[in-house]
């Protein structure tokens, strides 16, 4: 056995031509060559949307912000951008990652978000109705109290609702001290 490795060692030696020697380096090279090919392409698209990149032409950043350029400074490699009115940020070259097309169709017509706001809720612009304290919560009817689904609630539900409300209109200090008397009592 152990002769047979070696003289199958020694032919390989004497100019046997063996596959795996072969096939290896040339993979190694196709693979250094495809990466250059991409790398080279690559290179190409980034050059041909810089020559796109424009005052005045939309574009979004690597970290997905979009704005309109006001003034590119390529000795500094920085770009100025208006992300909305009065609104400016400025930002390396590299970060400028894609030219927005400008033919792009409008999802929404004018008339379009205000009809979808017909349908949404209103939404307070402060917290008053959560807290109930500039009147515009709707206090519970404790005459015929009901859930949200309309059903009848029995009186143990209905005092724990109540008292539930109740401590929704409590001030921190308030909780902190009821906190405490429920703690006493446990103890």
């Amino acid at each position: 056995m152990q002769y047979s490795i070696l003289a199958q060692g020694a032919q390989n030696a004497a100019g046997g031509f063996n596959i795996v020697q072969f096939i290896l380096p040339v993979g190694l090279l196709l693979l250094i060559v495809f990466m250059f090919m991409r790398q080279n392409k690559a290179r190409k698209q980034m050059q041909e949307q810089r020559s796109q990149m424009a005052p005045g032409q939309e574009v979004m950043t690597q970290f997905g912000l979009f704005g309109t350029i006001r003034s590119i400074e390529p000795e500094a490699n920085k770009a100025v951008l208006e992300l909305s009115p009065g609104n400016y940020a400025t930002v390396h070259l590299q970060a400028l990652t894609r030219v927005v097309p400008q033919d792009t169709p409008a999802t929404d017509t004018p008339a379009a978000p205000a009809a979808r706001e017909e349908n949404l809720p209103s939404v307070p612009d402060d917290a008053s109705s959560l807290t109930g304290s500039a009147g515009t919560a709707s206090t519970p009817n404790t005459a015929n109290p009901t859930d949200a689904t309309g059903q009848t609630r029995d009186s143990a539900t209905s005092a724990s609702a109540s008292n539930t409300d109740a401590q929704r209109n409590e001030t921190p200090e308030e909780t902190l001290e009821r906190i405490k008397r429920e703690n006493e009592k446990n103890n």
